[in-house]
């Protein structure tokens, strides 16, 4: 047996060894006899040699032009769109979800850097008149330093490249800590960058534990920003440490969103959604479609188009053309999953599909579970209110359009929502009414795109968003100019 690959951290242009001279492994949750690589088990030592590395590169980066900076992200756009499919191959290994997905992952941070790119040449600031004479007023955008970034698995390349990209072009510096289940989608990343042109020190890439690392970035306090994706429990407390020290912070958390399928709906289009939507990268997204509340008129007849389609989802590894939905990112979060269905049974709703773990044969080596639905789910049950992260859909009843938008409206989340309907008066109403930063009509919960802004409300963020121009306000701080031109001591409010 060869000898397993040994990937470093990169700090100041240089890939080197974490301080504590220890590795992870990283495994293939399809097979997890397949060892991918070793990374660096990181310290709070290595977490200050990237801040420090980040902070002096912020001094020279800062004053490099906007449109020569989105010069360089342009490149890495170009080097992205090169290297897609071994870069899509290589996070189905990691993370699982099928090749079909992780394409869109990578062309989604193609798509950020030719957005971000183009923001070189506006960064946009606004001009006003002034209320006295020979006096020009203007505002204009400033960086605000070291940003610290942590990213999820289900994501590994979009993720990061909506928050770093952004940070960027704005002027900042990074250090980019990843999940530690996904490791090399994130190196490869930084790999992109290295090689498009960015000077050392401007983004630093650590792996390890959240528990040894990520705790000591958020902290210290030479990191003027924190953007945190991940659960609404761990995002707590990132806004709590960051609150304490006034840093500004951005947060995408927990989700449970919701399809409402009224009488009047394309039935056929309605089951397309829901598959995509609740069993697309294994349930494992912020913005799967974990909820239907589904019209009774309709109810049955829906219900058993969705576990007929949902029971004949091929399931396997992800590196497979035909698969159609992967594994479980790693094998804690099959348990929880599992103990998520146990939780749905207790609470008397019934198992219209699936809702067990897939074993044995080419099963045997990965962490499978079966496409579930649950039927005939009453809206206060914890499968309907708790973000179980899996492919564990709850299917709700519903008498009306109202009661519809109210059990939507009724959960801590508010990401994302949708309706199906034929209905053009009805989808703006519930367009206005459901309390989510997404909304859609006629499609699932999932599919944002890029030059939109990203985000939720409630539980589920705080009250930032990503993507789009949106995102430039966490990375960067609003300046106002005022230039006087007339020669004398004029008073704004009293002359």
């Amino acid at each position: 047996m060869s000898n397993p690959s040994i990937f470093n951290n990169f700090i100041a242009g240089e890939w080197v060894r974490s301080a504590t001279g220890q590795t992870y492994e990283n495994r293939n949750p399809a097979d997890d006899s397949e060892l991918i690589g070793l990374f660096q088990d990181s310290s709070e030592e290595d977490v200050s040699r990237a801040v420090v590395a980040a902070r002096e590169a912020f001094e020279s980066w800062r004053l490099v032009p906007a449109p020569k900076r989105g010069e360089i992200l342009y490149r890495a756009g170009e080097i992205l769109r090169d290297k897609k499919e071994a870069i899509a191959r290589d996070m189905t290994r990691e993370m699982g979800k099928i090749l079909l997905e992780t394409r869109g992952d990578v062309q989604e941070a193609i798509d950020m850097a030719y957005w971000m790119a183009g923001e070189g040449r506006r960064l946009r600031g606004y001009t006003t008149p002034s209320e006295l004479r020979n006096k020009f007023n203007m505002s204009v955008r400033m960086p605000v330093g070291v940003c610290g970034i942590i990213t999820p698995w289900n994501f590994p390349i979009a993720i990061p490249s909506w928050k770093i990209f952004p940070a960027l072009i704005c002027g900042n510096t990074c250090v980019l800590k990843p999940a530690s289940d996904t490791p090399l989608t994130a190196l490869h990343f930084v790999e992109v960058l290295h090689e498009a042109g960015l000077p050392p020190g401007v983004l630093n890439f650590l792996t390890g534990r959240g528990s040894k690392i990520g705790n000591p970035l958020v902290e210290h306090p030479e990191v003027r920003v924190v953007s945190f994706t991940g659960s609404t429990d761990t995002g707590r407390t990132v806004a709590a440490k960051c609150a304490a020290a006034f840093k500004k912070h951005n947060l995408e958390m927990g989700g449970k969103n919701v399809i409402m399928i009224m009488d009047d709906a394309n039935l056929e289009l309605a089951v397309d959604g829901a598959l995509w939507g609740g069993f697309g990268t294994s349930g494992q997204r912020c913005t799967a479609s974990s909820r239907l509340v589904v019209h009774k008129n309709v109810y049955q007849e829906f219900l058993q188009q969705f576990i007929e389609r949902a029971g004949s989802l091929k399931v396997g590894n992800g590196l497979a053309e035909e698969t159609q939905m992967g594994p479980i990112v790693n094998r804690k979060q099959k348990e929880s999953i599992l103990n998520w269905i146990e939780t749905g049974k207790k609470e008397g709703a019934r198992v219209a599909c699936g809702g067990n773990a897939l074993e044995g044969g080419s099963y045997g080596k990965g962490h499978f579970i079966a496409p579930t639905i649950f039927a005939d789910v009453r809206p206060d049950m914890r499968i309907a209110q708790e973000e179980i992260f899996g492919p564990v859909v709850s299917v709700i009843p519903c008498g009306s359009f109202e009661e519809a938008m109210q059990i939507g409206n009724g959960v801590r989340y508010g990401l994302s929502s949708s309706i199906y309907t034929q209905d053009v008066n009805r989808a703006f109403v519930a367009m206005r009414e459901m309390n989510t930063g997404i909304f859609y009509v006629n499609s699932p919960t999932i599919g944002a795109e890029i030059h939109l802004p990203f985000g939720g409300t409630k539980d589920t963020g705080n009250g930032h968003r990503e993507a789009a121009e949106a995102t430039l306000e966490v990375f960067s701080e609003w300046k106002s100019v005022y230039v006087d031109y007339s020669g004398r001591l004029q008073r704004a409010q009293i002359d």
